[in-house]
């Protein structure tokens, strides 16, 4: 008697998943003694794999591909890869088959000490968040979902421009690699590309008044994007933009996406490292040449209300500068009390 398909677990179907990541055909037989498991249970992860946006195709006398190939995180490679400073100071690094949450993950640990980083990253995120709690979809292994977390011996006063310097950071990591060419960034905390979506930031905070604060930051960016993840987000009436695509634009091949996550680690420890000593001046600049709305219209949705007006670029605090009437003086917006569109 055949003995009962082991239930399904992502630990097997991430097995499955690296076994079919060169997007090249593999016989059922082939799979089935790679992963140590039948046939009939390759068939059962295989059928699961559309939970994490995964397109797979089957053909008699073929077998089994992945409609197209996937660039999978390695954590050794990661961590080898990593700046001497950012190696030095990096205390933990989770790389998961799946999690709810990277951010999550990561405010759950209460004893990081000044100095140091933990770091989370996953293929897959379940419930992954950007700002004001909206949802951040990535099919698996299509994007970074990627967390850093940091403790402050003493809140920094410019706390309130953390997101705007991480968007820097981000923008210094993509240079890093040639991908640098036409990215922008929109206040608070979106990363640009030809005015679509390439990536956002999400700040958590835990802090104590007048003492150290523990902070997490959450960045997503999308890598490689399928088409049907593309047409989900824009019946949303939001259009993304991928770093395949800005790798195209520039002639460039996409760089692995653990060699990504390796450069926007060490660029994020850089920021954090300068931002508790200095703030948010050395990053104000390079902000400023990048932003995507200064001297266009804008609406700014509130609780209770909605306004139009211009956008004024930042003051040095990073708070936005928007003047609500012709010739009128700007005044300051500051982040986590508006939503922001192009008007």
């Amino acid at each position: 008697m055949q003995a009962a398909p082991r239930p399904t677990t992502p630990a097997r179907r991430a097995a499955l998943v690296a076994c079919l990541a060169d997007g090249a055909w593999h016989s059922g037989e082939a799979v089935a003694a790679v992963l140590g498991v039948s046939r009939t249970a390759v068939w059962k992860h295989a059928a699961q794999l559309e939970d994490w946006g995964l397109q797979l195709e089957r053909e008699p006398g073929h077998g089994y591909r992945l409609a197209r190939p996937l660039s999978l995180l390695e954590a050794e490679t990661l961590r080898a890869g990593l700046a001497p400073a950012a190696a030095g100071a990096l205390r933990e690094l989770q790389v998961a088959v799946e999690l709810p949450s990277t951010n999550a993950a990561l405010l759950a640990v209460t004893d990081l000490p000044p100095g140091r980083f933990d770091l989370c990253l996953a293929e897959f995120q379940q419930a992954g968040r950007g700002r004001r709690g909206r949802a951040w979809q990535s099919p698996y292994a299509a994007g970074l979902c990627f967390s850093m977390s940091w403790s402050f011996a003493e809140l920094p006063a410019a706390l309130g421009a953390l997101s705007l310097a991480t968007g820097v950071a981000v923008l210094q990591a993509l240079e890093a690699c040639g991908l640098g060419a036409g990215l922008q960034l929109k206040w608070p905390n979106d990363v640009l590309w030809q005015g679509r979506k390439l990536g956002g930031i999400l700040i958590e905070l835990r802090a104590e008044a007048g003492g150290p604060g523990y902070v997490v930051i959450g960045i997503g960016l999308n890598v490689d994007l399928p088409a049907a993840t593309r047409e989900a987000v824009a019946a949303t009436g939001l259009e993304v933009a991928d770093l395949r695509e800005v790798a195209a634009d520039a002639g460039r091949e996409l760089p692995a996406r653990t060699r990504l996550a390796g450069l926007l680690t060490n660029a994020v420890y850089a920021m954090l490292a300068r931002f508790a000593q200095e703030g948010f001046a050395p990053f104000a600049g390079r902000w400023r040449e990048a932003d995507a709305l200064r001297g266009r219209a804008v609406r700014l949705i509130e609780p209770n209300r909605e306004r139009a007006g211009t956008a004024h670029g930042i003051d040095d605090d990073g708070a936005l500068l928007v003047a609500f009437a012709p010739g009128a003086t700007p005044e300051r917006v500051v982040a986590g009390e508006v939503s922001l569109r192009p008007a």
